[in-house]
Parts: structure tokens; sequence; C-alpha cells
């Protein structure tokens, strides 16, 4: 997969850690030139330094999804550093909405999680279309979950998020497929990384043992389904949401 995505220039939101940062990796790595954005900006920077330092071409810019001035501008910017768009992984999301049941969740957290990932979703998309119109190979890859395919209990606000993010990777595809541009969901599972240590333990548990393939997800294996959706080898496929957990969901 060394040069499947050659020449390639591709947005990965949320990619200072995380899946976001091993997407950017796999990216780069298969011939993409990326541009990794995240409000987390110390270890942004640091990723994206760390990846040069391996001769992969990233850059890394600053971004706070829930200020629609901040994703304009990051688009934009994008769009400045790299000569134009192909791609764009609409990664970045907020998750802190786990541990308590409907009638503990408050109102803020509910309001703050949909912001983020679904309004922030819609607002990057939208502002990096005429670029990846202009493409004529544009693709959004949005990682969804696999939580709303199974009705995740205790973790309402993010499971609503994803389950929106699914519903609208479906329409935009309908709005934008004339132009050239693919859009597609990734439905993860409980993936072992940083941002997923506040899981408690049996919800771990739960996944192991109720996969087909019976371990522990890693970012790395989510990478091939990005890429490919990246990839020339998906241009007749959008509008789908494709999970990837070791055969935990199969709808």
């Amino acid at each position: 997969m060394h040069n499947l995505l050659n020449g390639r220039r591709v947005l990965v939101t949320g990619g200072a850690r995380g899946l976001g940062l091993a997407f950017a990796e796999a990216i780069a790595g298969a011939g993409a030139r990326v541009v990794i954005a995240d409000i987390l900006a110390e270890p942004l920077e640091a990723a994206a330094q760390n990846l040069r330092q391996r001769d992969l071409d990233v850059q890394a810019l600053r971004l706070d999804l829930a200020d629609p001035a901040s994703v304009e501008a990051c688009a934009a910017r994008t769009v400045e550093l790299l000569g134009g768009l192909d791609g764009l992984v609409n990664n970045a999301s907020i998750t802190n909405s786990g541990g308590k049941g409907l009638d503990e969740l408050e109102i803020e957290m509910f309001d703050r999680v949909l912001q983020v990932n679904v309004r922030g979703t819609w607002l990057m998309t939208r502002a990096c279309l005429p670029a990846l119109r202009a493409s004529g190979r544009g693709a959004v890859v949005n990682l969804a979950s696999d939580t709303p395919l199974w009705g995740a209990p205790n973790l309402l606000a993010y499971v609503a998020s994803k389950g929106a993010v699914i519903a609208m990777t479906r329409s935009i595809a309908r709005e934008v497929g004339d132009d050239g541009v693919t859009v597609n969901a990734i439905a993860p599972g409980l993936v072992e990384v940083e941002a997923t240590a506040y899981v408690p333990e049996a919800r771990h548990q739960h996944y192991k043992q109720h996969r087909a393939i019976r371990r522990a997800q890693l970012p790395e294996d989510v990478n091939g389904a990005v890429l490919f959706a990246l990839s020339d080898l998906s241009r007749f496929i959008t509008g789908q949401t494709l999970p990837v957990n070791g055969g935990f969901v199969m709808p």
C-alpha cells in the first residue's frame, strides 16, 4: 500500500494522538501529503515533528471544531498549504459523555458532544467541499462508531452523535455524488487508545468476549479501511458505513 495514495492531499482532524495520528501516519506512508489538525496544540506539533523526522510529509494546524471560524480558517489554510484537497478524514470528536445513564447526563454535556461531533463534522465537510469538488476524486471519510449499531448503554450523547454522523454520511453522499466526491463512514469498535482509558474494564472485556476475533482492537486495525475509502479502489462506493470491529457487530 506504499503508493496507494501517491500525490493525494489529505486533512485528518483529531490527528494529535490515538486513531487520528495512526491514520495520518498510514496515509502519509501511502504517499499522501497530510495536514493534521487538533485542539491539543502541543501534542499536535510534537506528532507532526515526529512524523516529519521519519520522512513523512505532515504539517499541523490548530483546530477547534466547536468554533465555526476556526473550522473555516483550518480548511482554508490546509488548501493553501497543500495546493488543494483530495481527502478529508473527519476523525476529531469528544467522548466524555460516558458512565452516566440518560437521567444523569448533563444537558450542557449532551449539547457539547453534539456540537463538536455532529455540527463540527458538517462544518468541516462544508468548508472543504469546494476544494474536494475541484479535486475530481474527492473523498470524505467520517469516523462513526459501532456504538449506535448495537445501542451501547450509558454513553447516550456520544452514541447519538455517531448515529447522526452515519445518517449525515448518507445524506451528504447523495448531495455531492455528481461532483465526484465520495462520502463514507468507518465505524470502529472500542479501540485501545488513550482517549478510551476512561472506559470501564468491564466494557473492554465485553467487546473482547463478543468479537468474532477475540482480542483487543488497535488503531492499526482501522487504518486499512480508511486508506481504502480515500483511494481509487473505492470510487464507486459512497454513503456506506463499514464496521471495523473484529465482528462484534455484523449489521
